[in-house]
């Protein structure tokens, strides 16, 4: 009980400093990595609470050194008015309550400040005929809270081991003009 209080109680601290009532994005303000493409209105825009998934692994390129790894993401999407539209999962893949289903390639990162996982701009692919989703061309990951690799070390003995950690994040869908 008490440890679902704690992670409670984190997630709200996270989500303090994200733009639960977000009316629009200005792209200007934004890395221009990020910035939504001409050409693209906002459709949606949502926070994704949720954790992160590492393991410790062994470096690929070096043998003998150790690092988290990142496995994977799951958090549920929420609107404006807090009610949950959708969940985010490993993929990446967005999913809408109604089923229609999204999903993106990574195109750009930049830096959202220590501590938190970098802002995004991913190309959307939907295979859905009709939903939520269905239109979707363009996602940006804004306003990161949290959800870096865990501090702890990660060598020999932790190998195998996972660490989930909490985030939060702005989620913003376009779709074409």
């Amino acid at each position: 009980m008490f440890i679902m209080y704690l992670r409670s109680a984190l997630m709200s601290a996270l989500l303090l400093g994200s733009s639960a009532a977000m009316a629009a994005v200005d792209n200007a303000s934004l890395p221009e990595a990020v910035q939504a493409p001409a050409g693209q209105v906002m459709k949606l825009w949502t926070l994704g609470e949720g954790e992160i998934t590492y393991a410790c692994r062994e470096k690929a390129d070096e043998a003998g050194a150790y690092a988290w790894v990142f496995v994977a993401p799951v958090a549920d999407l929420t609107d404006a008015q807090g009610e949950k539209v959708g969940t985010y999962y490993n993929g990446p893949t967005w999913e809408a309550l109604d089923g229609s289903i999204v999903t993106g390639k990574q195109l750009a990162v930049a830096p959202a400040g220590e501590g938190n996982i970098p802002l995004q701009l991913v190309e959307a692919m939907s295979d859905s005929e009709s939903g939520l989703f269905s239109d979707i061309t363009y996602i940006q990951r804004l306003n990161t809270k949290g959800g870096v690799a865990p501090a702890m070390s990660c060598d020999a003995s932790s190998l195998g081991q996972e660490q989930v950690v909490t985030y939060a994040a702005d989620y913003v869908f376009y779709i074409a003009e």
